[in-house]
């Protein structure tokens, strides 16, 4: 039986408060529960509505180190600047952008409170692989 799409992303957070505000001040998600004193999982959780995407924080440790594995939301181009604004207010990092190819779309990176990097990108896979087919320098 084939997997049918993605169920949810779940990111282990030190405060889930902090997590919370990110996601719904600087991403625009929705929360639609918290454990709060129950313990159906590991320990206290917090689930989220992103688009159609289910987003779960958890208490715990999170990563030590940063690293370039990230997680990618589309967006359109001209909601970048508004992003990015939201994001800085809340005081999160936002990274330099890569080097780009023309024509691939555009991206915000930016990191949360506990290492997680994350993507706003413009462009589609379809738009990206056209883009790499071409001859041409990459930059």
């Amino acid at each position: 039986m084939p997997i049918q799409h993605l169920s949810h992303l779940t990111f282990i957070v030190k405060d889930l408060e902090r997590m919370a505000c990110f996601l719904c001040e600087g991403l625009g998600a929705v929360e639609i529960y918290d454990s709060q004193a129950q313990r159906f999982s590991l320990s206290h959780e917090k689930f989220f509505s992103l688009g159609s995407l289910w987003l779960a924080a958890m208490q715990g440790d999170p990563p030590t180190e940063r690293s370039y594995q990230h997680v990618a939301f589309k967006v359109e181009e001209h909601e970048l600047a508004g992003y990015q604004a939201r994001l800085e207010a809340l005081g999160v990092e936002i990274k330099p952008p890569r080097p780009r190819v023309k024509g691939e779309g555009q991206s915000l990176y930016f990191y949360d409170f506990d290492n997680h990097l994350f993507e706003l990108h413009t462009g589609t896979l379809t738009q990206r692989l056209a883009r790499y087919n071409k001859d041409t320098e990459p930059y």
